[in-house]
């Protein structure tokens, strides 16, 4: 966020992911695009429900990959750097940082152009699911959301993450 930007709201109450003010947190919507990812790479039976049947309302593995990594560089470094912003603590980003190393790995070895089968039947696609599922839970508990609540589609995580 610009410091032009920042100060320009001083003084307003800002609306909060719970506790963390979205004007303070200059890459919330980052977040929104990271917890997004996860929710879909933990979930089996959305994967088998939404991605292996082609409901393009959900994208697909390689979409939530890059909603994952794209932005942020996830790919690149460490979620270390971004406590603060858009992860509240070194147990969240270590955490995230596991989940995007497995996933990548995957991705890789099958290819971004892969089939969603691919990534599925992949033997270390457990392992992934599992290391997502767990930093889906945390970030979602911690921003007060309930992780047991099914993805929400690409749209509706479009209107979240419009600049208001």
């Amino acid at each position: 966020m610009q410091g032009s930007e920042k100060s320009s709201r001083r003084g307003r109450r800002s609306t909060t992911m719970d506790g963390m003010p979205l004007n303070d947190m200059p890459w919330w919507r980052w977040r929104a695009q990271v917890r997004s990812a996860l929710h879909m790479l933990s979930d089996p039976v959305f994967q088998r429900e939404r991605w292996l049947a082609g409901d393009a309302g959900f994208g697909d593995v390689t979409d939530a990959v890059y909603r994952l990594v794209e932005d942020t560089w996830l790919d690149n470094w460490s979620a270390e750097k971004y406590i603060g912003t858009i992860f509240r603590d070194s147990g969240e980003a270590a955490l995230v940082d596991l989940a995007v190393l497995r996933v990548l790995r995957i991705m890789h070895q099958v290819g971004p152009d892969a089939p969603v089968s691919a990534y599925l039947e992949h033997h270390g696609w457990p392992e992934a699911v599992q290391a997502a599922r767990e930093a889906h839970v945390r970030l979602a508990l911690n921003d007060g959301d309930e992780p047991e609540a099914p993805p929400r589609p690409l749209e509706v995580l479009e209107r979240l993450t419009q600049v208001r």
